[in-house]
C-alpha cells in the first residue's frame, strides 16, 4: 500500500509550559492526522537531551525525556497544582524551546511531583521497576551520581572511582540515603514517561496514525550505557575512548563532521551474539511501530577520529558487523519494520548490504536538483521500496532551501515541478513527493505550514540554537488536514 506520514517532533509541539509533550495538543494532532488522510507520525528520538539539546546524544539507549511529561496530568492526579506551573519561567517566547529554562525549571516541579506522588507503594510502579530493571537500575544511579555528586559534569569529568564503577564505591553509592532519593527520582521521571508515552501510542493506533521512532546509531559518552557497559565500545583501561565517531570532510563541511560518539567493540558484540543490540531494538519495538536507524552506513563500515582531534579530518574508516547483526536480528525477534538512513556518500558495499536487507532507503527531494542524470534521489530515477521526504531535521525548510539555489538549479526546480513562481514551490514539492512511486512519503510539517528557515530544526555539525522550533497553537486546522487529505488521496495514499 501507498502510505504517508508527518515528521514532527515531540518538542514542536504547542503544549504548555515550554515545550512540547504528551499533553492534549498531541491527541489533537494525532485527530489532525487521522483526518488529513495520514498513516503515519515520525517523531525524532524520544531519549534525554544531553550535549548541545541534541536528541542524538542522549544519557540513555532506554529512558525516555522527561521534558515530555505532561505536567498539566501531573496537576490531575494532585502531585502539582497549577500555581506552582504556573510560577516558573519557560521562556518568552512560545514559538521556540529555551532548554536553560526548562532544565532549570521542570526538574524543580518533577522532584516535588515526586515526593508528593509516594509512588514507591504503587503495584503499576513496582511492576514497571521489576520490568525495566535491566536498564533503568544503571540509568538512575548513573543521573544520580551525576547531579548530586558532579553537579552534571560529563563522564570524563568523573573521579576514577565512580568513573570507572569500583566495585566499593558502587556498594557505598547504593547506601547512601541522599543518592537513594536521587534514584528513586529518576526512576519516577521513567515511570511517569512511559505510563504517559504508552498511553499516547496506543491512541495514534487506535486512530489508524503509526509512530516512526527514530534512533541513533551511536550512543553518548556521557551515558549510563557507557558507564555501565564499558566492554560494549572501544575504550582504553582508564574508560577513556580510543577513537570517536562522525564523518570525513565533503563539500558541505570541509573539516567533515566531529560527533565525539564512542564507537563500538564490534569483535566483543559479535561474541554475545549482538545481545545488547537486540535488547535494545527489542525495546524499541515496543515503543514505535517502525524504527528508523540513523547513520546505516555505519553498519557496514564507520568512521574513526582519533580521541582528543579537534576536527574529523584525520579519521579512518573501519570494517562494521554488516549483515551478520541485520540476520541476528532477524533470527531473534523476526522480520522486523526498519527504514534505513542510508544518505550521504554510499559505497557499493553499503548499497548491498541495503539491497541484502531489503529495507527502505530514504530520499530526500532536496537533494534532487544537481542536474545529474544518475542523481538517485529524483523521483524518475528512484523504485518504490524506499521513504521518500522533502527534506528531513537536518535539512531547512522548502522555503528556507529554495532561495539558496543558483538561477540554473532554480528553473530546474520550477520546470521539473511545473510551477511558475517561488511561492508555488512548496507545495509543488510536497506533490512532488506524494506522486513519486516511492511506498512511503514523509513531509515534516513545516513545509505544510509554508515555514522559512525560521523553523528549521537542526544544522549540523553547529552547537546552539538547533531543535528549539516550535508551531503555533492549533496550527493544524481542519481547513489544512482536508487540503492534505484531498491531496494524498489524488496519488493513492
Amino acid at each position: 500500500m501507498r502510505k504517508n506520514g508527518i515528521l514532527l517532533p515531540i518538542s514542536a509541539l504547542p503544549s504548555k509550559y515550554g515545550i512540547g509533550c504528551f499533553s492534549k495538543e498531541a491527541y489533537e494532532f494525532v485527530t489532525f492526522l487521522k483526518n488529513a488522510g495520514q498513516e503515519y507520525w515520525q517523531v525524532l528520538p524520544l531519549g534525554p537531551t544531553g550535549y548541545g539539546d541534541s536528541p542524538y546524544q542522549s544519557f540513555s539507549s532506554f529512558a525516555g525525556n522527561p521534558y515530555f511529561i505532561d505536567l498539566e496530568e501531573l496537576i490531575e492526579k494532585g502531585y502539582l497544582t497549577a500555581k506552582e506551573c504556573d510560577k516558573v519561567d519557560f521562556g518568552s517566547n512560545p514559538d521556540y524551546v529555551d532548554y536553560e529554562k526548562i532544565y532549570l525549571g521542570r526538574f524543580k516541579l518533577l522532584k516535588k511531583a515526586y515526593i508528593k506522588s509516594a509512588i514507591e507503594s504503587d503495584k503499576e510502579y513496582k511492576a514497571f521497576v521489576k520490568e525495566n530493571s535491566f536498564w533503568l537500575d544503571d540509568y538512575a544511579l548513573y543521573m544520580a551520581v551525576k547531579n548530586i555528586i558532579y553537579k552534571s559534569k560529563s563522564l570524563l569529568e568523573w573521579k576514577d572511582d565512580d568513573r570507572l564503577r569500583k566495585t566499593a564505591r558502587i556498594k557505598a553509592l547504593l547506601n547512601d540515603e541522599k543518592i537513594a532519593s536521587e534514584v528513586g527520582f529518576w526512576k519516577f521521571t521513567q515511570y511517569m514517561f512511559y505510563t504517559q508515552w504508552f498511553k499516547l501510542k496506543a491512541f495514534a493506533n487506535e486512530n489508524g496514525v503509526e509512530i516512526i521512532g527514530d534512533i541513533p546509531i551511536y550512543v553518548s559518552m556521557d551515558s549510563a550505557d557507557t558507564w555501565a557497559n564499558p566492554k560494549l565500545f572501544k575504550l582504553d583501561k582508564s574508560g577513556k575512548p580510543t577513537g570517536v565517531a562522525g564523518c570525513p570532510p565533503d563539500y558541505f563541511s570541509p573539516t567533515g563532521q566531529l560527533w565525539g560518539n564512542p564507537l563500538y567493540d564490534w569483535d566483543y558484540h559479535k561474541k554475545t551474539n549482538f545481545a545488547w543490540w537486540m535488547k535494545r531494538l527489542e525495546y524499541c519495538f515496543k515503543l514505535y511501530d517502525i524504527v528508523r536507524i540513523d547513520h546505516f552506513r555505519g553498519f557496514d563500515e564507520y568512521y574513526n577520529i582519533p580521541y582528543g582531534d579537534p576536527t574529523a579530518e584525520f579519521g579512518h574508516w573501519e570494517q562494521g558487523p554488516g549483515y551478520e547483526l541485520f540476520d541476528t536480528l532477524r533470527k531473534t525477534l523476526g522480520k522486523k519494520p526498519i527504514i534505513a538512513e542510508d544518505l550521504g556518500f554510499l559505497t557499493p558495499s553499503v548499497l548491498k548490504l541495503v539491497k541484502k536487507c531489503g529495507y527502505p532507503g530514504m530520499k530526500i527531494l532536496e537533494f534532487a536538483f544537481d542536474g545529474n542524470d544518475d542523481n538517485g534521489y529524483i523521483p524518475h530515477n528512484f523504485d518504490k521500496n524506499c521513504v521518500v521526504y522533502t527534506g528531513t531535521h537536518d535539512n531547512d525548510t522548502v522555503f528556507g532551501w529554495y532561495p539558496t539555489l543558483n538561477k540554473a538549479q532554480k528553473k530546474f526546480v520550477r520546470d521539473y515541478l511545473n510551477v511558475k513562481s517561488a511561492k508555488d514551490v512548496g507545495w509543488g514539492m510536497i506533490r512532488l513527493a506524494l506522486m513519486s512511486t516511492a511506498d512511503t512519503a514523509i513531509i515534516p510539517f513545516q513545509d505544510y505550514l509554508e515555514l522559512g528557515s525560521e523553523a528549521r530544526m537542526n544544522i549540523p555539525s553547529t552547537l546552539g540554537g538547533n531543535w528549539s522550533w516550535r508551531m503555533k497553537p492549533y496550527a493544524y486546522t481542519q481547513a489544512l488536514a482536508n487540503k492534505i487529505s484531498a491531496l494524498a488521496a489524488i496519488y493513492g495514499r
